[in-house]
């Protein structure tokens, strides 16, 4: 690349300034360093330095985190508007601007005396006629020539005139003439690569790619091509920076350029349109072969390759309209980025608490602007990759990375909302600058020993080993349950270690393990290294294949949730208990489908059901139901206001071949199916195994154990017939039966007698036994 030239007989030196979005002057500045200049930070969104009109071409056509390339043809103190209209009619104007051209006047002011923009607008205007009437001896001027974009901006009384050289932002290179939804600026883009440790030969991901901008940009810059290429600039059509220029700074751009990436470097999206837009963006920009897009969800997100980078862009809400989508996608990023465990992260988002989220800090964080929306950039340095013979160039490219990610001092400032000089987002209020780049040492490169997101710590291993030794113990003193007892789903482990808060059922040859969400000192990300670690013991134990162990997070119940589908695998599977077979799901919800905590109820039902008409309320999957029906029970009614979980009831039903007109299947919320029932003593059995809470959409009013047993009970007391039986069960650890408020009933506790030995929880539930005795 090239730099300006000093000699003698040089062209006279000009003032060009580098604009910039607030917060990436000094990427700018370490840019322009690069191509041999010497670049001072004047203001934020403005990058001074100087240069001929060659360099206007090859600034224009090399700068990739620029917004525009400006022409400084005066800079002055005007605190009036005298002041203003004399200095600028000073100026040389006609050195640039031909008779025939155009030449607009914009402006901004900040913090000035002048702070009516467009009567300063109409001041330089009108100064500038008068200097080019005087130069070229007319009156009037068509303005139907070439675009000469002139901009006077004010900050503290200090009035600066430039000339645009750039035309369009410099954002548009040229290959994206299409939008997707929420594109983010090549500019930004580019400044987010060369704010990372990326190197063309080190794999990278971007697992939001959308129309493919950050990738593309990657391979632009992997291949040293120069971004301005494939547009034009305003100054083209200006005869002092004449076609030649132009021409031969193409000529030299082009001969730069590198062959094939060694890696190609990957964007994947969860939406097909948007990658189709990236294909075409990609073969437009000339990058088609060094880029592999594919459909895939974040979730998906995954790489065998070493020290790779994850450079990216999530939807964060402000722009698609679906912050709790976003706010998903975020939280879920601890357990898809711990698998790529020698990788660097970069995520660029809107979310403010976005550590607190994905609980950890970064290493690194820089604010920035996407668009007009207030960003931040995390950045989440992985370990070195560790090479041979090159270990001080590797130093001195990560040393320069950092550099430039630290060098302005701004990290974690307070931004405020004032619009700035220069600059094409709306920056803060001026604040102190560096005049240039300063290195860092590269012992503060802060790269972990391990890796980023995740990681198993002594600590951990230690919990691994003693939750090995007791569950061990466990399945040694359970192992003759299967033959001898015919008992193949039970309860192996449940939180025996308080540090290990897990509870681990066995349902035959698959494991099913709920996690109690308890407070930790682990990150989310190391927490699912620890779950895993515990998963792998659990299977390695048990010798049951790890595919075969399912984990659930068990959170504190809300409403319905319990009933919620958690996914969509649909492994399901025929389990055998007291000789009868039960559809268990281990995948898609948080409970299975069978309570084996009711394993010796269900046995009370069957025992006590024969000749009877059975009604079993909150029915769940209808276990009890085709026990009563294997006991003998004349007819069953089964109650539940969901239709999946009635369908579940009547296929366990039939399973066990209890099909036809004895056995119904009622859709209701149970109160309502009480107060809608008006055959008095139509039962003899029931059972009522009802949750604690429940605020379905399809009620009316939400239903609380608590609150509403009473009148549940009192209700169903009236189609028992004399003598009947109900069993009445629930979870609720604080629940007191209000039995003086209960008529027509003989009421006494078994929850003794009804929770199996397994458990070593003797409250997981109560059960009471209650006689109709009207």
């Amino acid at each position: 690349m090239e730099a300006m030239t000093n000699e003698p007989n040089a062209p006279a030196t000009l003032d060009l300034i580098a604009t910039s979005t607030f917060g990436l002057e000094a990427v700018v500045a370490r840019e322009l360093k690069n191509l041999g200049y010497e670049p001072k930070i004047i203001q934020p969104g403005r990058v001074l330095f100087s240069g001929t009109e060659t360099d206007i071409c090859s600034a224009n056509l090399w700068l990739r985190t620029a917004d525009r390339v400006l022409l400084r043809l005066g800079t002055f103190d005007a605190d009036d508007f005298g002041k203003l209209f004399d200095r600028t009619r000073s100026l040389p104007w006609e050195t640039w601007i031909p008779v025939e051209a155009e030449f607009p006047v914009s402006g901004r002011s900040v913090k000035s005396q002048l702070s009516s923009v467009p009567a300063c607008q109409k001041i330089v205007k009108k100064a500038i006629v008068e200097r080019l009437k005087a130069a070229y001896g007319v009156d009037w001027f068509a303005e139907t020539g070439p675009k000469y974009s002139i901009e006077v901006a004010l900050l503290d009384n200090l009035a600066t005139l430039t000339l645009d050289t750039s035309g369009p932002g410099l954002h548009k290179r040229g290959y994206r003439p299409l939008t997707s939804k929420a594109p983010l600026k090549e500019t930004l883009a580019a400044a987010m690569i060369q704010l990372s440790v990326w190197r063309p030969d080190r794999p990278l991901i971007d697992p939001f790619c959308g129309s493919g901008t950050i990738p593309i940009e990657a391979a632009l810059i992997g291949r040293n091509i120069a971004p301005g290429l494939q547009r034009t600039f305003a100054a083209e059509a200006w005869p002092r920076v004449g076609p030649a220029l132009w021409e031969a700074a193409r000529e030299r751009a082009r001969s730069k350029a590198l062959p094939s990436l060694p890696v190609r470097i990957m964007g994947t999206d969860a939406d097909e349109e948007s990658l189709s837009l990236a294909r075409y963006h990609a073969g437009k920009a000339g990058v088609a072969d060094d880029l592999h897009f594919q459909q895939r969800t974040f979730a998906e997100l995954t790489s065998k390759q070493q020290h790779g980078c994850i450079i990216c862009n999530p939807p964060y809400g402000e722009r698609m309209g679906e912050s709790a989508e976003a706010l998903a996608i975020h939280r879920a990023m601890p357990d898809v980025f711990r698998r790529l465990k020698s990788w660097s992260f970069y995520v660029l988002t809107a979310l403010s608490d976005f550590e607190t989220v994905i609980g950890q800090s970064a290493t690194r964080r820089r604010k920035l602007y996407n668009g007009r929306i207030e960003c931040t950039y995390y950045q989440f340095l992985g370990p070195k990759p560790e090479r041979k013979g090159d270990g001080e160039r590797r130093k001195a490219e990560d040393a320069a990375a950092i550099e430039t990610a630290s060098e302005t001092g701004r990290e974690d400032q307070p931004l405020e909302s004032n619009a700035s000089i220069g600059s094409s987002s709306p920056p803060p209020s001026p604040i102190s600058l560096p005049p240039s780049p300063l290195p860092t040492p590269h012992s503060a490169i802060r790269h972990p020993p391990s890796q980023v997101f995740g990681g198993l710590s002594d600590k951990t291993r230690e919990q691994a080993e003693i939750f090995r030794v007791r569950l061990t113990k466990r399945a040694k003193h359970l192992r003759r349950w299967p033959t001898k007892m015919g008992i193949t789903c039970y309860r192996l482990y449940e939180a025996d270690v308080p540090e290990i808060p897990l509870v681990v059922d066995r349902y035959e040859d698959c494991l099913h393990i709920a996690e109690f969400s308890r407070p930790c000192d682990r990150t989310p990300a190391e927490h699912g290294d620890w779950l895993d670690l515990m998963k792998r013991t659990a299977a390695e134990v048990v010798e049951v294949p790890v595919q075969n162990v399912f984990v659930k997070k068990r959170e504190r119940q809300r409403g319905s949730d319990q009933y919620e589908r958690m996914g969509d695998q649909h492994r399901t599977f025929i389990a055998q208990e007291g000789g009868l077979k039960f559809e268990v799901n281990l995948s898609d919800y948080l409970d299975t489908g069978l309570f084996i905590d009711h394993r010796i109820t269900r046995g009370m039902v069957r025992e006590a059901a024969v000749g009877k008409r059975f009604l079993n309320m909150f029915a769940y999957t209808g276990s009890f139901s085709v026990y009563a029906a294997s006991g003998g029970a004349l007819s069953t009614v089964t109650v539940d206001l969901s239709n999946t979980y009635l369908d579940w009831a009547e296929r366990n039903m039939a399973l066990n071949g209890f099909q036809g007109t004895d056995h119904q299947f009622v859709r209701d919320d149970a109160m309502h199916f009480l107060q809608g029932h008006g055959r008095k003593g139509a039962f003899d059995l029931a059972v009522v195994d009802a949750p604690t809470f429940s605020n379905s959409k399809s009620l009316e009013d939400y239903w609380d154990i608590q609150r509403n047993h009473v009148e549940l009970l009192n209700r169903l007391v009236e189609l028992i017939a004399p003598g009947g039986t109900i069993f009445f069960s629930t979870n609720f650890r604080r629940f007191k039966l209000a039995e003086a408020e209960l008529h027509g009933l003989t009421i006494r506790e078994i929850s003794r007698q009804t929770v199996p030995a397994d458990f070593r929880n003797r409250r997981i539930h109560r059960c009471w036994r209650m006689v109709c005795n009207r």
